[in-house]
């Protein structure tokens, strides 16, 4: 038997995230309190595109009433079906 077949469903090899983030609750902790007093520069975000955002909420607030608009009476009816039967399942369970 092999050795591998018996690490089915297991995580394997984390190497992919090294270096990235902090390896533990003791070492956060440090750098959350550095950051709160001051004493540790505060990690830098990336500013957002204005133009890239503006185009991306004006596609967000008309693309649900689009899709609508382009449904069947049949298609949409069988949707809220689908999403009736998904809430009473939650709720039962």
């Amino acid at each position: 038997m092999d050795d591998r077949s018996s690490n089915k469903g297991k995580v394997g090899n984390r190497s992919g995230s090294r270096g990235k983030g902090h390896k533990d609750l003791n070492q956060l902790a440090y750098d959350i309190v550095q950051q709160a007093t001051g004493q540790a520069p505060k990690p830098e975000c990336k500013e957002k595109n204005p133009a890239a955002v503006s185009l991306g909420r004006l596609g967000g607030l008309k693309g649900g009433k689009a899709r609508a608009a382009k449904l069947t009476p049949a298609k949409r009816k069988a949707i809220a079906e689908k999403a009736a039967a998904a809430r009473w399942q939650r709720a039962t369970e």
